[in-house]
C-alpha cells in the first residue's frame, strides 16, 4: 500500500490574477507557499486537510467535472462574508435531505463550490475531527 504523505488539487485558471484574488481576497484563505514568478506562478491555499494550487494558465475552464467541497463551521457567517465579497452565490445556504447545511458559490472560471456547514446534530459530528 502507498503511504500518501501530503496531497493538493492543482486548479490551472484562465486568468491567474484574477482566480489569486478571488481565493485569497474574496474567499479568504491563507496561503502556505508560493513558488516562481511571473503571472502565472504558484500559490498554494490551505484547504482546511489539504491544499489548493493555483498555478500556471489553462486556455479554457476545469469544466462541470470538476467541484470543490469547502466545510465551514457557520455556514450563515460564510455566507455573509462572501456575499459582502462579491463572491457568486448560486445558491443560498439551505438544510439538504442528508441533513447537511449546503450553499454553492463560484470561482472566477465557474468552477462551482459546495460550502458545507456539518450541524451538531448529524451523523458525522459522531467522527473525531469533523
Amino acid at each position: 500500500m502507498v503511504h500518501v504523505l501530503s496531497s493538493r488539487l492543482l486548479l490551472r485558471p484562465t486568468d491567474p490574477e484574477r482566480s489569486r484574488a478571488f481565493y485569497g481576497e474574496a474567499l479568504g484563505l491563507s496561503v502556505y507557499r508560493e513558488f516562481g514568478t511571473g503571472p502565472e506562478r504558484g500559490t498554494v491555499y490551505f484547504l482546511g486537510g489539504g491544499f489548493l494550487e493555483v498555478s500556471g494558465r489553462a486556455d479554457a475552464p476545469a469544466g462541470p467535472n470538476l467541484e470543490l467541497w469547502l466545510q465551514v463551521a457557520d455556514i450563515d457567517a460564510a455566507h455573509t462574508e462572501f456575499s459582502e465579497r462579491g463572491v457568486p452565490v448560486l445558491r443560498e445556504p439551505r438544510r439538504e435531505p442528508w441533513g447537511l447545511l449546503e450553499m454553492w458559490i463560484s470561482d472566477p472560471d465557474g468552477v462551482r463550490i459546495c460550502v458545507v456547514e456539518v450541524p451538531a446534530d448529524h451523523p458525522l459530528r459522531s467522527r473525531p475531527g469533523i
